[in-house]
């Protein structure tokens, strides 16, 4: 390990249990021995969706560049202007966006002026046109509005020179035009995290294959890259690794290679032909094995050389469960990104009661429904079983069990996490 603290001294803290790490501990840990990339590379506008920032964009002009209008209306002088009673000006002229008025206004004038013109030179106020009475074809009676009123100043959004977006925030659509409005056509950003990812298991079998007795479809890797991928990472899949230590081994040794994150499922158990931790043990340096959670009790954390290590346990939901509580913040943290929002929560009233025992975290997974008094309530998707991937594709979110708690009686209030929350977050 590279941070602050090593295995040994985190292993004589009071509160650390090597049999079963709780969930908020784990994750503390977890980013304590992150390594982020540094090395960046310049990308087009376009190309820089979904990537991180290695360096603050920096404004070359004022935002917007002149004073212009907010509204559709008449340009005038403020202090033309008498509070509780009408004007009348005479018009001179009209700007339009992109094309100013190129004269200079002078007290007793106003100037016609359509939404994001340039201010003419000489007024300092725009009137809405709903508050002006046209009396003939050159002369306008308006409202009194006070100086500066619906004019947008040069340099209120963003000041030449100043950042408009800073180094480590992830970039959006927004952030585009953004970009793009500032006349800046490549940005800096880090390059993308290297992630190898295996399934163990003699028992699994790719897609289009005819199952042997005993035999199942490897469905982790489909589920593990579409998370990956979602997260913008660069993909190394090293398929099915035998349940051999000679082939498990050989995985782990060409993936740390070419790896700043490798990702298995499977094997992290304790079963005669479960290969990965022996082999951890002997390559690397783990931090801990089990996390005090259901599904996903068996997840391994650590380095492996260079790469940082995940060993997601091997049933379908206890991947993805662990994979968004633990994996997916650790990832942004290795791409770069520090501008993140916590994973949003809130309460909903349970509908069915639900079996828990304390002891541990639980990540039931819900499906929310408003009712029609505007209330969100929260139901299970059903068997809450860590093989039943279909939950993972019904649910809205998890419903999150703390602890401490134990069964939920039907009508009690419940923390629900947002799946697609975590992944935006």
């Amino acid at each position: 390990m590279t941070k602050n603290k090593t295995l040994e001294t985190i292993t004589q803290d009071g509160d650390y249990d090597p049999h079963s790490m709780p969930v908020e501990k784990a994750r503390t840990y977890i980013q304590e021995f992150l390594d982020p990339v540094t090395s960046s590379e310049c990308v087009s506008v376009r190309e820089a969706l979904g990537r991180i920032l290695s360096k603050d964009v920096i404004s070359p002009v004022n935002v917007p560049q002149h004073d212009n209008s907010a509204m559709d209306g008449y340009a005038v002088k403020g202090t033309d202007l008498t509070d509780g009673r009408k004007t009348d000006l005479t018009v001179i002229g009209t700007a339009f966006a992109g094309q100013p008025f190129s004269g200079k206004m002078r007290s007793g004038e106003s100037v016609r002026i359509m939404t994001g013109a340039v201010i003419p030179n000489g007024a300092d106020t725009v009137i809405m046109q709903e508050r002006v009475e046209k009396k003939n074809d050159n002369v306008v009676s308006v409202d009194f509005f006070p100086a500066g009123a619906n004019t947008r100043k040069a340099g209120e959004d963003l000041k030449l020179g100043s950042a408009a977006l800073h180094k480590g925030h992830k970039v959006r659509p927004a952030d585009l035009g953004l970009i793009a409005s500032l006349g800046i056509s490549e940005v800096m950003v880090y390059r993308k995290l290297r992630v190898a990812f295996f399934s163990t298991g003699d028992e699994l079998v790719g897609v289009g294959n005819v199952l042997s007795e005993g035999q199942i479809y490897d469905s982790n890797r489909y589920t593990i890259f579409g998370m990956l991928t979602e997260l913008g990472c660069e993909l190394i899949d090293m398929g099915v690794i035998r349940d051999t230590p000679e082939a498990v081994e050989s995985a782990f040794t060409d993936s740390t290679s070419i790896a700043d994150v490798v990702i298995t499922s499977g094997g992290v158990s304790v079963g005669e032909a479960d290969f990965v931790k022996p082999i951890l043990n002997k390559l690397g340096e783990v931090l801990f094995w089990k996390i005090a959670m259901k599904p996903g009790r068996p997840l391994a954390f650590g380095k492996v050389g260079q790469s940082h290590f995940f060993g997601l346990p091997g049933n379908p939901v206890a991947v993805m469960v662990t994979f968004y509580q633990f994996v997916q913040a650790a990832l942004k943290t290795l791409q770069g990104q520090v501008t993140r929002i916590p994973a949003p929560t809130f309460k909903a009233r349970c509908t069915e009661s639900l079996k828990k025992a304390p002891g541990r975290t639980e990540f039931q997974r819900g499906i929310l429904i408003k009712t029609k008094d505007n209330e969100w309530t929260v139901k299970p998707t059903g068997d809450q079983g860590s093989g039943i991937l279909s939950s993972m594709s019904q649910a809205h979110c998890f419903i999150v069990l703390p602890t401490d708690m134990g069964k939920v009686e039907a009508g009690e209030f419940v923390d629900v996490q947002l799946i697609r929350g975590l992944i935006d977050s």
